[in-house]
């Protein structure tokens, strides 16, 4: 049901809560920058398609897709019904003209996924659908009509292969490095993607309180009576600002071999951008369109995704990206600051009032430092 209160051909099964539609929006609206600049280099490459087409050939997709049609559920209307007009619902509220198919794998790991080369298509668990309730559900399914709008399923599915790839081919040193610093690289614009696509969630489900509780319930599980929004993103920002330079090596070591950032990182980045100038254009009906994305600029993307980076490190309060940053502002001492940083900024200071015994020798004649009367 649109907001005008008419039913849409296909859509006659949409809940019937009432939310804002996107019509022709184009994924470049929601898109994190470093996502976005990626995706539209990749979409002006000539022969871009052609070539992954001939890949499909080489990828186990079909055999993916045999194996969820045989030994899966796949949502319709006589199957999780309730998933099907949630899926509906999020795909014309993001104007996706083709509805993905969705199937329900058992599996009691809380997942979801996105992939396919020719047509995406959406998995979730059964771990996932007996965790979240039904507007943390919309948000997730959202989430991933999301990367079916971007096309980030061609790639995903191209991060599976090589993932892959990379274990058949270990015992071949130079062949496993070259592999993994590509895999190494889609991980980390994958990692950017599923901020686009948690933006995506936001967008269908157009319930940020929902969108949040999702997050925390796949961190710690069915028990929101424990947990608290707050304090989940409480921890989002003492993750980024505690420890020194030591923890900030450990983070990037921990999420190196991960495709998706942590899950507090998500919610405090969501959080961020749904108080935004731009979610709030969007709302308003202000967005890119698709019937501009031919026209869109590759410098002017990599411009921007190089702005959000600059302006990550320069926000930031991880001490590695402050260090970084003193670099870049010809800050002095910045050995002294590296080598404080890896014996830990939390180090007491040397006291100032040391005895005289104690205090470095100097050519310089001694100073008066005793209290006077009156100071």
């Amino acid at each position: 049901m649109s907001d005008d209160g008419h039913q849409h051909k296909g859509h006659e099964h949409v809940p019937s809560r009432q939310r804002r539609r996107f019509e022709g929006i184009s994924s470049r609206a929601y898109e994190h920058p470093a996502d976005r600049s990626a995706l539209v280099a990749l979409r002006k490459l000539s022969g871009f398609d052609t070539v992954f087409k001939a890949l499909s050939g080489l990828l186990p997709e079909r055999s993916l897709r045999l194996l969820f049609l045989s030994d899966s559920v796949r949502v319709s209307d006589q199957q999780f019904t309730h998933l099907n007009d949630m899926l509906r619902d999020a795909c014309y509220t993001l104007d996706l003209e083709k509805v993905p198919p969705m199937y329900v794998n058992q599996d009691p790991q809380p997942n979801a996924m996105c992939i396919g080369l020719d047509e995406p298509i959406i998995v979730v668990t059964t771990g996932l659908v007996e965790l979240l309730d039904e507007e943390e559900m919309r948000a997730v399914i959202g989430h991933e009509v999301g990367h079916a709008l971007s096309g980030h399923s061609v790639y995903r599915t191209i991060l599976l292969f090589l993932t892959s790839l990379a274990l058949r081919v270990a015992w071949i040193p130079l062949g496993n490095l070259a592999i993994m610093a590509i895999v190494t690289a889609l991980r980390e614009w994958f990692r950017k993607s599923e901020l686009s696509a948690d933006r995506a969630g936001l967008l269908v489900g157009q319930d940020l309180r929902a969108s949040m509780r999702g997050l925390m319930k796949i961190a710690g599980g069915n028990h929101l009576h424990e947990m608290n929004v707050d304090a989940f993103l409480q921890q989002a920002e003492e993750y980024e600002a505690g420890g020194d330079l030591r923890d900030s090596v450990l983070k990037i070591l921990n999420v190196l071999p991960r495709s998706h950032p942590f899950t507090t990182v998500r919610a405090a980045e969501l959080k961020k951008w749904a108080e935004s100038r731009d979610y709030q254009r969007i709302m308003d009906g202000h967005y890119s369109r698709r019937s501009e994305d031919k026209d869109t600029s590759v410098t002017d993307s990599f411009r921007e995704s190089a702005a959000s980076y600059a302006g990550h490190v320069r926000s930031s309060k991880d001490p590695l990206m402050k260090l970084v940053t003193d670099i870049a502002g010809g800050a002095g001492d910045l050995g002294g600051r590296v080598r404080r940083g890896f014996g830990g900024f939390t180090s007491p200071p040397p006291p100032k009032d040391r005895p005289a015994s104690d205090q470095p020798h100097s050519d310089e004649p001694p100073t008066d430092t005793a209290p006077r009367d009156g100071d």
